[in-house]
This record gives C-alpha cells, sequence and structure tokens, in this order.
C-alpha cells in the first residue's frame, strides 16, 4: 500500500506527516529555514492522513519513507502516537523519550538505518521557557492543568516533572480512563513523584471547567488536546472561569483557537496571561529539522529561524 504525498517530486525532500499539512504555516517556512541552515532541499511534502487511520496506513506511511531515497525524514504531528502504535518495528532505533511516551514525532535516516525519536518532551520544555518565568512555582504556589493526555500532554505533564521549579501538583485530563492509564505507566516508568501528577477523567467540558475553576490563581492551564486546530471545539465551555493572573497556553497557533478565544474574552478581567502556540511551532519544528538533516542548533541561530517564521506569519 503506498500513501501518496500531496506532491511527489523525484529530488531530495522532507516530509510533514499531519491532518491538514497544507494550511501550516510551515509551508512558506521551510524554504526560508532551508537557505538560513543551507539544506540540501528547500522543499517540503505533506502526507496527509485522517485522524485515527488503519494501522496499515501509518505502516505504509513510515515503509515509503524508509524505501524513498530522496525522502531525507519527516516531522509527525497528530498521529504521532498512532505511528508509534502501528509501526514501532520498522524502526532500526528508537529513543527513550519515544519508547516511554509510545510515540514518534521525529523520522530520520542515518545511512539504511531508520530512526524514531520523541522531540515533544525537549520543545515543550523549550517553549514553556520561553515565557513562564524560572522561579513561577516556587514564587505563587500555582499549580498546572493539562487538558488533554495525548502526545503533547504527556510531554509538558514528563517536562514539568523534570523542571527545578516543578509545580505543587500537576493535574492531567482525558476523557477516557484508557489513556490516563497509559499517561500513568509512562510517569511510573520515568520515576515521576508519585504525588505530583493527578489523573482526572473528564467526560464533559463542564467537569473540566470545574476543575479550572478550583485552580489556585496564578495556574498553568494548557489546552493540550489538539481542540482548535484539526478539529473545531475547546475542551471547556464558554461559562468556564479561569483563575485570577492565569498563564492560558493554547498549543495550537492556527485552527479556530477556541480556548484561546476563552481565555481572551477574560484577559482583562481575570488578568490572564494568554499564550499561543507559535513558539512551540517553532521549536518543534527546528528540532526535528536539526535532526533531520543533522544540523546543531544554538540559541542565536533558533532566534534568526523564529525571526525568518514570523515574516511569513
Amino acid at each position: 500500500m503506498t500513501i501518496a504525498p500531496a506532491t511527489a517530486p523525484a529530488a531530495d525532500h522532507m516530509g510533514f506527516v499531519g491532518v491538514t499539512t497544507g494550511s501550516s504555516s510551515i509551508m512558506k517556512v521551510f524554504p526560508l529555514w532551508a537557505d538560513i541552515l543551507g539544506l540540501p532541499t528547500r522543499t517540503l511534502v505533506g502526507h496527509d492522513l485522517p485522524m485515527d487511520a488503519d494501522p496499515a496506513v501509518y505502516r505504509a506511511m513510515v515503509e515509503q519513507i524508509r524505501d524513498d531515497e530522496h525522502h531525507r525524514g519527516a516531522l509527525v504531528t497528530t498521529h504521532k502516537m498512532n505511528v508509534f502504535a502501528a509501526a514501532s518495528d520498522l524502526f532500526d532505533e528508537l529513543d527513550p523519550f519515544a519508547v516511554s511516551c509510545s510515540e514518534i514525532s521525529s523520522i530520520s535516516k542515518r545511512g539504511d538505518r531508520l530512526i524514531g525519536q520523541a522531540k515533544d518532551p525537549i520543545t515543550v520544555d523549550l517553549a514553556l521557557n520561553d515565557f513562564l518565568p524560572a522561579d513561577h512555582f516556587a514564587r505563587t504556589g500555582a499549580e498546572v492543568i493539562i487538558l488533554g493526555a495525548g502526545g503533547s500532554g504527556t510531554a509538558l505533564s514528563w517536562a514539568l516533572a523534570e523542571r527545578a521549579d516543578a509545580p505543587a501538583l500537576v493535574t492531567v485530563t482525558a476523557r477516557s480512563q484508557d489513556k490516563l492509564d497509559h499517561l500513568r505507566d509512562v510517569h511510573r516508568q520515568h520515576g515521576t513523584r508519585e504525588d505530583l501528577i493527578r489523573y482526572v477523567v473528564t467526560p464533559s467540558a463542564s467537569d473540566a471547567d470545574a476543575l479550572v475553576a478550583a485552580a489556585p490563581a496564578g495556574s498553568l492551564i494548557a489546552n493540550a488536546t489538539g481542540l482548535g486546530k484539526d478539529r473545531p471545539g475547546s475542551p471547556l465551555t464558554d461559562a468556564a472561569v479561569f483563575p485570577e493572573g492565569a498563564w492560558a497556553w493554547e498549543f495550537n497557533y492556527r485552527g479556530s483557537l477556541e480556548f484561546m478565544h476563552q481565555a481572551l474574552a477574560q484577559q482583562q478581567q481575570r488578568g490572564l496571561q494568554v499564550v499561543d502556540g507559535w513558539r512551540y511551532f517553532i521549536h518543534g519544528w527546528s528540532q526535528v529539522v536539526a535532526d533531520v538533516f543533522e544540523v546543531t542548533l544554538t540559541p542565536d541561530l533558533v532566534e534568526e529561524l523564529a525571526r525568518a517564521a514570523e515574516s511569513v506569519r
């Protein structure tokens, strides 16, 4: 079975595995980054797959990347946990994050070896440190609520557990118990302090509303569900009340962004800091591009890439 990309160039190219790749800013950003980094190609090819596709589809996509000598590697977004579940055995090497988090966000090649890595724990930490003060939790006693226990939610909880200024409590929500059970196993394998993470099933958005409303002032509320990007909606209702002085982090930077608009509607009244997913996008892509093309990133180089991306945002 062959998964046809949006275009099929004969020259070297990098792939982007997602749902609606054509509307991503990276399609305009990648050629600019290729020039800055001196990459051997300016071509990025989208592989659009439906949400929760059949495992055979994911395997065929990984095999296509592996077997095409012109395909240098790929970034995986929405499908990273499904790619691991369906095709992890096709990789010659998986990094510890990929194995522990059961996800693959970066596909690269080293000679005839296919490498899978999970970059999110690194990139989410970089993005978090871009906006949140280093002493925020110790100074305020704030907590964290992560709405969504998928790949991004898992990565954020992992990064918070490693943070020197760790919060007193991190609450992670999901619509079903099985996702939380998986996340609990990830944390157990990681050696995360048992009393740091609280796992809460939220069958409805109003259940999530109650958790957010009860959080201490200054808490970080993150939308890691994917809602508002590839699918419309928010994990909260419009009646949700954010804590005073909270940080509302919308992991998405494009789409309908309902969660971000809910936070913006309360920004002045509740003194909120509202952050979108743009820097997460920058770090996520730059880390994978560096991995695929074996580039060493410095903070100054990342800032140069960020400025270039801003020019076409």
